[in-house]
């Protein structure tokens, strides 16, 4: 019985562990990437400036509505304009186009059936029971999109502060009209948001985070500081490839859309990238290399937890196959600075040199491979799958290669 706590204990203390070092890896992770986007904001054009100049459009729409509606027009519902103008400085124009036009039919919807109800229950909680709910039902039909909840919350608006006459109504939307306006004409107009760069960036980005992951994995098999905390750490951070490889995806939609409805002269006003998007089986390619880089840190993980049957390598093999992940982590890192340069290379002869290095790597593998097969089929499964997922990875990126 001893025994059994003694055992369940030492697995609570190693998952605590493993919990602790995920959490601090995520720490360092996300305090890294604040500094990375500081910088190349202030460095030059990018998507974090991007995401600078679209926060500030957003703000100066709200202030200018605002201007407008209260200073200059003395609306005493101005509320509304700047609230509209800020939430419509979207990410392209013709999202910003499309969610004007569902917000303000929201919203017209709220202040009508809010004012209705009203009208036929003569009690503000009577009101509210008899629109919110069928208003927030209204408000999971497709055609709303995103922008359905708004109806609920301007019924909410409308009758908490007792503007539910038909004055106060038209107020309200003519409010809602003038904020959907200046939101939509700052976005079009000032710098219009184009994300063709977004998605070379993205590209490349996930290339070189890729490539860390592996030199990562490499520094700490060459040191021999693998354990199930460690493990536990790459994996995670293996798997925040995954976020942004959906950022790639979600970029290249971004890309098609952002040049609907903006005219050849806005984009010179924008500046955007005149050199050709890398093609989408970039996107495809790189998408494998994420999933091979997941499933090497996750054998690594299993290999590392005492409680599995598979068997940890020897050092000696450890050190070779961390030297492997090293090279193919160069390679990761010269594709993305390729990808930076519109597809020109920026080492012919990197290729060259990596390939003569990880053939013989892979030779010492294999050799490896076969003789500690008469070790015990545990340790020889191990090695015999992280070896295949670096063959996954030297494939795909011999062919990006390749195809060059």
């Amino acid at each position: 019985m001893v025994s059994v706590r003694n055992e369940t204990g030492r697995r609570d203390d190693v998952g605590r562990v493993a919990a602790s070092a995920r959490v601090r890896e995520a720490v360092r992770w996300d305090v890294r990437s604040v500094g990375r986007a500081a910088r190349a904001a202030w460095r030059g054009p990018g998507r974090e400036r991007d995401l600078l100049v679209q926060s500030l459009k957003a703000a100066a729409a709200a202030l200018l509505a605002w201007l407008l509606a209260q200073v200059w027009l003395g609306d005493p519902m101005a509320l509304m304009a700047p609230w509209v103008a800020l939430v419509l400085v979207q990410a392209t124009v013709y999202s910003s186009l499309l969610q004007a036009a569902r917000q303000f039919t929201a919203i017209c919807v709220g202040a009508l059936v809010a004012s209705g109800a009203q009208a036929v229950t003569g009690d503000i909680t009577g009101a509210l029971a008899l629109s919110v709910p069928v208003l927030v039902l209204l408000s999971n039909w497709p055609r709303f999109g995103d922008q359905g909840i708004y109806a609920a919350t301007t019924a909410v608006f409308t009758l908490a502060t007792g503007t539910f006459g038909a004055l106060e109504v038209g107020h309200r939307l003519g409010q809602a009209a003038l904020g959907a306006v200046i939101g939509v004409a700052v976005n079009a107009l000032v710098l219009p948001p184009i994300h063709l760069r977004d998605v070379r960036e993205n590209l490349a980005a996930l290339a070189r985070e890729a490539g860390d992951v592996l030199h990562a994995v490499a520094a700490d098999l060459r040191d021999g500081e693998w354990d199930a905390g460690t493990a536990a750490g790459r994996l995670a951070a293996a798997a925040r490839l995954q976020d942004r490889l959906e950022a790639l995806r979600s970029a290249r939609g971004w890309s098609r859309e952002s040049l609907r409805l903006t005219s050849g002269a806005l984009r010179a006003v924008h500046r955007a990238p005149t050199v050709a998007l890398p093609p989408e089986r970039e996107d495809e390619r790189f998408g494998r290399v994420t999933g091979h880089v997941t499933a090497l840190t996750r054998t690594l993980v299993v290999a590392a937890d005492e409680e599995r049957t598979p068997a940890t390598p020897d050092a000696a093999v450890l050190g070779c196959y961390a030297e492997l992940l090293a090279l193919l982590g160069d390679a990761c890192r010269a594709e993305a600075d390729r990808l930076l340069h519109g597809g020109t290379p920026v080492d012919a002869l990197l290729d060259e040199r990596t390939e003569a290095v990880m053939r013989d790597l892979h030779g010492k593998l294999q050799e490896n491979l076969r003789a500690q097969a008469g070790e015990g089929a545990a340790r020889t499964a191990v090695l015999g799958t992280l070896v295949l997922q670096a063959e996954n990875l030297w494939a795909d990126l011999d062919g990006g290669t390749r195809g060059r």
